[in-house]
């Protein structure tokens, strides 16, 4: 996954608004606390209110002023609004909409979406509140550890479709093609360790 420049310029310029969570904040001061090129700014504030993260007003006190509580609004609310779902690999297919044809059979596939499960997991941890205000950050205390080919697919369709991955979700909840995979036989693995 590719952090995008704009979803970094703005999360800066929320970081501001956080700062004044009741008032107004100019795109101007937003942008310059950020450090944004204000011609960026622009944009990125019609994005910001079309995506519903803030409200905007016009004229000599206009500005912008969130529309989301942040302490409820998570940083994978905030890219997903900005960039779109958090993927790192191409699993959903050429056209991003539909999954590969060989998600079922493919032996990466598994390891592809885990790890976009976890980093889905870990942007929705914490909020931008949290990060901002309370000045704090996750951090992943657990072990890694080798699985049969078998068990990870049902656990990833699992996992996946808690943290709302487009492909194991498939629009319920554990109806989408990881399930599906999950539910296949495996291609033949080699040892697993625990």
């Amino acid at each position: 996954m590719d952090l995008s420049r704009k979803t970094d310029y703005a999360l800066r310029m929320l970081a501001a608004l956080v700062k004044d969570p009741g008032g107004v904040v100019s795109v101007r001061t937003a942008a310059r606390e950020g450090g944004v090129p204000y011609s960026f700014a622009r944009s990125i504030q019609h994005d910001l209110g079309v995506a519903g993260i803030v409200e905007n007003s016009r004229g000599a006190t206009g500005g912008m002023r969130l529309a989301v509580d942040p302490r409820e609004v998570t940083l994978l609310d905030l890219i997903e609004a900005v960039q779109g779902p958090v993927v790192i690999s191409g699993c959903l297919g050429p056209d991003g909409a539909s999954p590969c044809p060989n998600t079922s059979t493919c032996h990466f596939a598994t390891i592809w979406r885990t790890a976009e499960n976890l980093l889905r997991a870990y942007f929705a941890s914490v909020s931008l509140h949290q990060v901002v205000v309370d000045g704090v950050v996750p951090i992943f205390d657990g072990d890694l550890r080798l699985v049969d080919e078998s068990e990870a697919r049902e656990r990833c369709a699992r996992e996946g479709a808690a943290v709302g991955c487009p492909l194991c979700a498939g629009g319920e909840k554990g109806a989408g093609p990881c399930a599906a995979a999950a539910a296949a036989p495996a291609a033949p693995a080699g040892p697993a360790t625990a």
